[in-house]
């Protein structure tokens, strides 16, 4: 079955994420394990940590619009948030340094928690408190690149992912991302640009880091009205896999290194909702291996 020119795969969309993070960090535990970089897991969004815990529709943006929020709250279990903290815990070599990210102080309790789940593991145990695109950016700008190897998991539920962070990664030159791109942005496009409010188009812009885009979505084309005389219009002119395609381009003008056979995420109803990205921030044979070993784990998923 085809969406929007998009293939649809089924099943469960926060497994199949969870799965590509967790193929994905074993083998580059394995790859970097007789190297001497500190290794070093970042979640940008970490949530609770815990597998079963139901979204709540106040735990969610306004990014989402209704009928998303309807949808996650009722059918999906945010399993995915136990992946990208948990499974990070459980790989082997383990990691060096756990950095979990969260805004939500109560979610931020339950993340510490983990350092009792993992007692031998709890001092290597990082959790910030705060924006995830303010501390990611500050992270980067510290970062060693000489003495440290990192993957990030960026998963937000909606367009909280701000293009001056993806930026900030890119440049370390040694980060590998994984990266969880909206649909939902396609909702804030309006059938005419004219009537996008100001604050939408203000975080597409934040998204995309370019206002590129309305020229990219919207065509002119000309009415013709033998009455009144020609008009010439500007009309939206989008389609998912467009859509997709352009975050795959403008992931390509900062790292070196993005997977060319990124994976859509679909609900149970077969409703697309993002798109899993992998890029890494490394040009030369780190990045050819990363990159051989995502493209193949998004041709399985």
């Amino acid at each position: 079955m085809v969406q929007d020119g998009l293939q649809l795969f089924g099943g469960d969309w926060t497994e199949r994420k969870l799965d590509a993070l967790n193929q994905y960090l074993r083998a580059y535990a394995k790859a970097l394990s007789k190297t001497n970089f500190t290794r070093v897991y970042i979640d940008a969004f970490a949530g609770t940590g815990y597998r079963e815990q139901k979204v709540s529709a106040a735990a969610l943006t306004p990014d989402m619009f209704e009928d998303e929020l309807k949808q996650l709250t009722a059918t999906e279990p945010q399993r995915f948030l136990d992946g990208s903290a948990k499974i990070a815990l459980k790989v082997a070599p383990p990691f060096d340094r756990f950095i979990f990210i969260e805004y939500d102080s109560e979610k931020v309790i339950e993340l510490e928690k983990l350092k009792t789940e993992f007692p031998t593991q709890a001092s290597a145990i990082d959790v910030r408190a705060g924006d995830a695109n303010k501390t990611i950016r500050e992270l980067c700008r510290m970062w060693d690149r000489k003495g440290m190897r990192g993957v990030l998991f960026l998963d937000p539920f909606g367009m909280q992912a701000e293009w001056e962070t993806v930026e900030s990664i890119a440049r370390t030159g040694c980060i590998d991302t994984w990266i969880l791109f909206p649909f939902a942005a396609n909702r804030l496009m309006t059938k005419s640009p004219t009537a996008i409010p100001v604050g939408w188009r203000d975080r597409l812009d934040m998204l995309f880091g370019t206002k590129d885009w309305e020229a990219k979505f919207y065509k002119g084309h000309t009415l013709v009205d033998i009455f009144n005389g020609d008009m010439r219009v500007i009309q939206k002119n989008l389609t998912l896999q467009g859509l997709g395609a352009y975050y795959g381009e403008r992931l390509r003008t900062v790292f070196p290194v993005v997977a060319p056979n990124p994976c859509v995420l679909y609900s149970d109803e077969n409703r697309p909702l993002f798109q899993l990205f992998f890029a890494a921030a490394n040009p030369g044979n780190g990045g050819k291996i990363a990159l051989k070993i995502a493209e193949h784990i998004l041709s399985k998923i």
